[in-house]
């Protein structure tokens, strides 16, 4: 499957009050952004240490509120800090609260200091990625059971780029992937994602790719052209506080839109 270019939005959720938070995500969608995707976090991930910041979820579902198109997820859920049925049935919530528009991102967690001030045992990165092998089977049973279910098939978003566990892990459960690094790193892992689908019986074509854009390079039309160039359809843009400043997205939403009258498949909306 061809998808269509779409553009993200990923608002810190850190720095800053949660009424700029809230109007940076009903901005994005008026700008024309395709997606809104905060991060889930418990303390800022840069300049001030114990700066302020919001928990991920509840954010969402008040995100869900305030907008009607764009969908929403976490750029990722970190599977270690929520029992998965529980994390399944939130995210079904939510699905409704939203209209069905939440994307399930979810990643097996990196960031220590989360961990040890809310009392979650880090352990490895193989004892994580383990419990995200474990664990998303059991989300995916649970909302088939939820009753109520989700409004639509609810899309899994993965992030990483571990070329032996996270792509294969993505290769089995994911409808998005999303990787990390500049087109040539996407476009190796896209390679390697290729192969593992192939192994599973999987057409790599159903897996929505997903890559960010730096934020010194975001006024970079080129770099947009590359990462399309390496497979990636869906673009990110990281938005930090204390203000959240949005008018960059308007050459991009034009760009999009040229790009997009050539001959794209609807996209799994």
């Amino acid at each position: 499957m061809r998808y269509p270019i779409r553009l993200a939005v990923q608002i810190h959720p850190q720095q800053s009050s949660y009424a700029a938070m809230r109007d940076a995500a009903v901005e994005a969608e008026e700008r024309g952004a395709d997606v809104v995707f905060n991060w889930d976090h418990f303390y800022p991930l840069y300049d001030d240490p114990d700066g302020a910041h919001f928990e991920c979820w509840t954010q969402l579902a008040s995100f869900a509120e305030v907008t009607s198109r764009v969908e929403i997820g976490a750029l990722v859920t970190c599977n270690s800090y929520r029992n998965p049925n529980l994390l399944a049935d939130m995210a079904r919530t939510v699905d409704h609260i939203s209209g069905g528009r939440v994307i399930l991102g979810i990643g097996s967690g990196w960031f220590e200091r989360d961990y040890d001030e809310y009392g979650y045992e880090f352990g490895t990165a193989p004892d994580r990625l383990r419990a995200l092998r474990r664990d998303l089977p059991t989300i995916e049973r649970r909302l088939a059971r939820l009753r109520p279910p989700p409004i639509r098939d609810m899309p899994i978003l993965i992030g990483g780029g571990g070329e032996k566990v996270t792509l294969r892990i993505t290769a089995e459960h994911a409808d998005i992937w999303h990787g990390f690094g500049d087109a040539g790193t996407i476009a190796h892992k896209r390679t390697v994602l290729e192969a593992h689908c192939a192994t599973v019986g999987r057409d790599p074509g159903d897996i929505e790719i997903s890559a960010g854009v730096p934020r010194d390079r975001r006024g970079e039309i080129a770099r947009g052209e590359a990462l399309v160039e390496a497979g990636a359809t869906l673009l990110t843009f990281g938005l930090g506080g204390p203000v959240f400043d949005l008018s960059f997205l308007d050459t991009w939403v034009e760009w999009r839109d040229e790009k997009n009258r050539g001959p794209a498949k609807p996209g799994r909306r």
